[in-house]
């Protein structure tokens, strides 16, 4: 389901777009905090077409479609913003990561904690060009503060595994 609901998220905010376009807006947005990729973008907009949610709006050259989001579309992205209650599906690599480090030789532990915390910070440079404002500045904005925490996590672990 919240496949659907970013797509039609996207289209609201962006207008008209190509699963194409959608697909590339995905990677430079959406993507810090829903991932997906063409293989799953394109079947999910034909369902939503079926189910009266997007309409295509034109077709081009080599079957390029332009879906638009319908008036149900908006009602359904309404609907689901204003009353589902968001659950939160903990399926985390780092933590996962940080739950075997003792299993791992010391300077193994430091060594996964560094990648780690690279991770971390590479993240935070990418998330700080989504906070001016708009679509997606709140999420880059709770994206960031999960870094920092996660970053204080990290020196916190290179402390004591250190010491």
């Amino acid at each position: 389901m919240s496949l659907r609901i970013a797509l039609l998220g996207l289209l609201e905010a962006v207008g008209p777009a190509s699963g194409y376009d959608l697909a590339k807006k995905f990677e430079h947005s959406l993507n810090h905090v829903w991932q997906a990729g063409h293989t799953q973008i394109y079947p999910e907009l034909l369902k939503m077409a079926a189910d009266g949610l997007v309409a295509i709006e034109s077709e081009g050259a080599r079957g390029r479609k332009i879906y638009a989001i319908t008036p149900e579309g908006t009602r359904e992205l309404h609907t689901w913003l204003v009353e589902h209650p968001p659950t939160v599906t903990v399926r985390n690599e780092v933590a996962l990561q940080a739950f075997l480090l003792p299993l791992l030789a010391r300077d193994e532990a430091i060594a996964v904690v560094e990648r780690i915390r690279d991770g971390f910070a590479a993240r935070s440079v990418a998330l700080q060009c989504y906070t001016e404002g708009g679509v997606g500045s709140y999420a880059a904005k709770l994206g960031l503060s999960q870094v920092s925490a996660g970053l204080a996590w990290a020196e916190e672990t290179l402390a004591e595994l250190r010491r």
